[in-house]
Formats: C-alpha cells, sequence, structure tokens
C-alpha cells in the first residue's frame, strides 16, 4: 500500500494527473490599444469560425479553425457560391492560388499552424468572429482599419 500510495504522489508532482493539465485560454484584442475584447478558456477541438465577404469577388468566405494544445490550426476555407450551388472541392496545397483568382471553392484538410493571428480590418468585408457561444464582430469593435489579435494561450 506505500508502494502504491509513494507512485501515486511522484504521479502527482511530475504532473502526471488529469486535474493537472494546462488550461486552454483564447483571447481577441485590438492591436492598437491592447483592449481585450475576449479571453475564455478552450479545449482542444474547439471550433473558431471566421464569416467575411470577399471584395475583389464579391464572395461570402468562412474560415475554420480548431484548437489544438498551443496553437490554432485553421482547417478548412470556403469561398461559397452566391448561387447557392456547392462551390468545387479543391485540394489543401491550392488554397493560396484560389485565394487570389477567384470563384467558389471549398477546401478541407489544411493544417495550418499560429500561436497567433492578426486581422486586418476592411471596409466591405464585415468580418465575424465566432468563438463558442460568442459572434464578434470585428468591425464594431476596432472600426475600419483596424486590427485585431486572436491568441491561444496556456494557463
Amino acid at each position: 500500500m506505500r508502494i502504491f500510495i509513494l507512485i501515486l504522489i511522484t504521479f502527482l508532482y511530475a504532473g502526471l494527473s488529469p486535474a493537472s493539465e494546462k488550461g486552454i485560454f483564447i483571447e481577441l484584442r485590438d492591436l492598437a490599444t491592447g483592449r481585450k475584447i475576449i479571453s475564455q478558456s478552450s479545449t482542444q477541438g474547439d471550433l473558431i469560425i471566421l464569416t467575411w465577404n470577399n471584395s475583389l469577388f464579391h464572395l461570402k468566405v468562412t474560415e475554420t479553425y480548431t484548437i489544438r494544445d498551443v496553437f490554432i490550426e485553421q482547417t478548412s476555407v470556403t469561398f461559397h457560391d452566391p448561387k447557392g450551388n456547392p462551390p468545387p472541392a479543391i485540394r489543401p496545397g491550392e488554397v493560396d492560388d484560389f485565394y487570389h483568382t477567384g470563384g467558389p471553392f471549398r477546401t478541407e484538410g489544411i493544417s495550418r499552424q499560429f500561436k497567433k493571428i492578426i486581422f486586418r480590418i476592411g471596409e466591405y468585408g464585415d468580418p465575424v468572429l465566432k468563438i463558442g457561444e460568442n459572434s464578434i464582430r470585428l468591425k464594431e469593435e476596432v472600426g475600419f482599419g483596424g486590427a485585431v489579435v486572436l491568441e491561444v494561450k496556456e494557463n
């Protein structure tokens, strides 16, 4: 019994118990002032959804990010078809070209990893960031020309 207790104490001291797992926090703040817009705990696998309107091609865009242990991972992008048709699928490696050449598309399986992301706010885009149950209209928070920083932090 003493050996079991000694082993248990050793595991707890080494930080191997579930209760000792590090917390993950998502923080969104105004880049210019540092004002916190939102700061909340999160868990691995939680989603962050960014929707915005592309001013060049006049398409609604949805970007999906997944919370990982110590980073945010962009996992999918969709430039929606204005006629409501499903956009054609492209390979994740083609996404950069399609961002700049226009037209509807969707891709899944992207694995872009970020510790923090800076979103700059344009006049036309009307970006909305959905974090958990919160929908944040970025232009209302920092105005045209402003910027926000989305960052994952450990507790």
